[in-house]
């Protein structure tokens, strides 16, 4: 074996046992209950958005993650408060069935750029609400910046989001000691080559200012998180930010990178609080019962 693949091995190892952990399978019950979701409103293309919540709302997964299993609590809990809400699926490489988040993070971009398009011509709206987790806290600015995104949304939402990378615990910081190794991780997982710290492709996207004139971002951000480290580059700077560490609305929250977007409903309340800041209550640690 190559020396520096004795270096990716560790990195990959770390990688995929924190996807799967952030997506698990889903069953065939949980399965179902997406279908019947998708009924009432999840992604039910015959929804119509209503006065009290009139953008419908685009759910962006993670990387290694898809529609469904990324979405299986929250896409619901949307839909229980009156939102019309939609997930995509983005970033599919080649011959790697039911994940996705893999591929070149700006081509992933001009997917969600159409698929916006889709969900607007659908609900009638003007304006979509865009809630990511993970890789899908950050590919959504890239649409926002350079796609033409700023004018057909209202509020970019990130849980966990990669917004200026990660070193995974210093791991990264490894690769350009080891010749042939930064080109693997391109060539085979080219999103994962982007969301790390120092790339080119974050270089581009925050180039400038992390934000555009016209869209309202929130970032909700865990100490715990293992994957997005340090967890401080997650959160965004500029005149209409909101950026938001769990610990801080409840020091007994103990979710790290995958439960903050698969099932922290700590997490959710604050969300729902920027989607409609005008009915806004205060998240607490009472928020997990609501």
């Amino acid at each position: 074996m190559l020396p520096w693949k004795r270096v990716l091995r560790p990195l990959a190892a770390l990688l995929l046992t924190a996807a799967a952990a952030t997506v698990p399978a889903a069953t065939a019950a949980q399965a179902a209950d997406a279908t019947a979701s998708s009924s009432s409103g999840w992604n039910d293309y015959s929804c119509k958005p209503s006065a009290a919540h009139p953008r419908p709302v685009v759910l962006v997964h993670g990387t290694f993650a898809n529609s469904v299993d990324n979405w299986l609590s929250f896409a619901p809990y949307l839909e229980d408060r009156g939102y019309c809400v939609f997930s995509l699926d983005y970033g599919q490489l080649s011959g790697v069935p039911l994940i996705y988040g893999l591929g070149p993070i700006d081509k992933s971009a001009e997917q969600l750029s159409a698929y916006v398009d889709k969900v607007l011509a659908a609900t009638g709206a003007a304006k979509v609400d865009i809630v990511g987790h993970s890789q899908g806290g950050m590919m959504p600015r890239y649409y926002l910046k350079f796609l033409g995104g700023a004018a057909k949304v209202n509020a970019m939402v990130g849980i966990a989001p990669s917004n200026h990378g990660t070193d995974l615990d210093g791991l990264t910081n490894l690769l350009p000691y080891f010749p042939g190794a930064a080109d693997f991780l391109s060539t085979s997982t080219p999103a994962l080559a982007d969301q790390v710290v120092g790339s080119a492709f974050l270089a581009k996207l925050n180039a400038g200012g992390d934000t555009v004139p016209g869209v309202h971002y929130t970032v909700i951000a865990s100490k715990y998180d293992e994957v997005v480290t340090p967890y401080t580059s997650q959160f965004l700077s500029g005149s209409d930010v909101h950026n938001v560490l769990i610990q801080n609305l409840c020091a007994l929250d103990l979710s790290e990178h995958a439960l903050l977007g698969l099932t922290d409903r700590i997490a959710f309340h604050e969300v729902a609080n920027a989607l409609d800041p005008a009915h806004a209550t205060a998240t607490t640690c009472a928020s997990a019962l609501s």
